[in-house]
């Protein structure tokens, strides 16, 4: 069955102005549709990857075609980015909260932590939460690889990720990415790292 695009989850200039409508409409119709199309194209190409979910197959990455690892975790990536972010954001609450907390001090540390590993993965890239099984843990990642992947060098469940391809933010920040980052936690799903971190430890 070939992959497709996922809808988002609310309208395209909800989070505006943090990230505006333009930029929603390009990265996802666009970019993300993109790596569907070209994963879609590998998988139909190979019979020894068709059947296979998405996750299963990023967990060996290094064994994968360089078409499949990047196009598969652009969809990936992508389809978890979506859902990690609403209007209206908030702040962290319960079980995340203090594990947050436990792990950074506070909350503003650990925002301090993720962002200033956003802004020092260099070129493309992402920057994740991920819960392992030490606790939780702040990692970024180049190109469209991921923590699902053999690859990486924290393995674990991604709780939040943000992408750091100029492409996520430039039209609004143009070579700020630290602006983007900063402005970013305004519009972050918390319900949604939480229910990911629950669904991690079970």
């Amino acid at each position: 069955m070939a992959f497709i695009l996922p809808p988002l989850p609310y309208d395209r200039s909800a989070l505006a102005p943090v990230i505006d409508e333009q930029t929603m409409t390009l990265h996802h119709g666009k970019h993300h549709q993109t790596y569907i199309d070209n994963l879609n194209k590998a998988v139909d190409a190979d019979q020894g990857l068709q059947g296979r979910e998405l996750p299963e197959m990023l967990s060996t990455a290094s064994s994968l075609p360089k078409v499949v690892r990047n196009n598969g975790g652009g969809h990936w990536n992508h389809s978890f980015f979506w859902e990690t972010m609403r209007p209206g954001g908030g702040q962290p609450q319960g079980e995340l909260s203090d594990a947050i907390n436990s792990k950074w001090g506070s909350f503003e540390s650990f925002q301090e932590a993720f962002n200033t590993a956003g802004t020092g993965q260099f070129g493309s890239g992402w920057v994740w939460l991920v819960a392992t099984p030490s606790g939780l843990e702040v990692t970024a990642t180049p190109n469209q690889d991921n923590p699902l992947m053999d690859v990486a060098d924290v393995k674990g469940t991604p709780i939040l990720g943000n992408d750091v391809w100029e492409h996520a933010y430039y039209l609004t920040y143009q070579n700020r990415r630290a602006d983007y980052l900063k402005a970013w936690w305004q519009v972050v799903n918390w319900d949604k790292a939480a229910e990911r971190l629950a669904g991690a430890a079970r």
